[in-house]
């Protein structure tokens, strides 16, 4: 059972910057179900989407795994002859807590599944019928995302699938603050108090940078994908689908 999260419960006299670190393990899968509207919804389809694109024998990579949830959910999906699933991590102490989940939920007959403790740009991309970033890419500097995601491309297989899920922003202002507030009314109706709110706003602003869907639409058409589009969105949060 998950432990509740009440990092930012009290006032600080500062706020560091937003990181993966030991606390945060500890509290995540609550945090990111309290604080990310349609997580379930996205992380149960990745693993049927990822199904839907198996080829024999290819990777399947989850990067910026965090606790394997994307992992476990391509996991149910896939069969052993389809290849091995890739889980890179940057933060030893999710990575370590991942192998944990995976070690308890993993049987014999499953897919194989390989952790990674590595910066997601500096891994090797190859024989991809899948690459999945579920809100990783926001914690990737905007000025590396390009050339991060043409190194993915690269190494994908024809006909193979990218799944990119992140909080987005919208360029008209009054959608922008409408749908920062119908957030922050999501992380009321889930017990964070207008406390914890600003202040994990604060921890999280120079390090979680969003873009627009077009934004994102446009790169990911500028690389090379054929098929771009957004398959979920609730507020400013939204799941897009790239086909090779």
């Amino acid at each position: 059972m998950s432990t509740k999260d009440i990092i930012y419960h009290k006032a600080f006299a500062s706020i560091a910057d937003f990181a993966f670190d030991q606390s945060v393990v500890e509290v995540f899968p609550d945090m990111i179900e309290r604080s990310v509207p349609g997580y379930n919804t996205i992380i149960a389809m990745t693993g049927v989407i990822a199904s839907r694109y198996a080829q024999p024998d290819s990777h399947y990579y989850d990067l910026g795994s965090s606790l394997g949830a994307s992992t476990l959910s391509m996991c149910r999906q896939l069969n052993p002859d389809q290849g091995k699933i890739i889980a890179v991590d940057n933060s030893a102490a999710m990575l370590q807590r991942c192998r944990e989940i995976i070690a308890a939920s993993q049987g014999p007959q499953d897919i194989v599944v390989e952790l990674q403790l590595a910066d997601i740009r500096d891994v090797s991309i190859e024989n991809a019928a899948v690459v999945v970033l579920n809100f990783t890419l926001q914690f990737v500097p905007p000025a590396d995302r390009q050339g991060f995601l043409q190194t993915i491309y690269r190494g994908m297989r024809p006909g193979a699938v990218l799944l990119l899920s992140e909080k987005i922003l919208f360029d008209d202002a009054k959608l922008q603050q409408l749908n920062t507030a119908l957030h922050h009314e999501f992380k009321r109706a889930n017990g964070y108090s207008d406390l914890e709110i600003s202040q994990k706003r604060s921890a999280i602003e120079n390090v979680l940078i969003p873009e627009t869907i077009d934004t994102h639409q446009r790169r990911l058409q500028e690389i090379g994908f054929s098929s771009v589009d957004v398959w979920f969105q609730c507020f400013n949060f939204a799941s897009m689908v790239a086909i090779k």
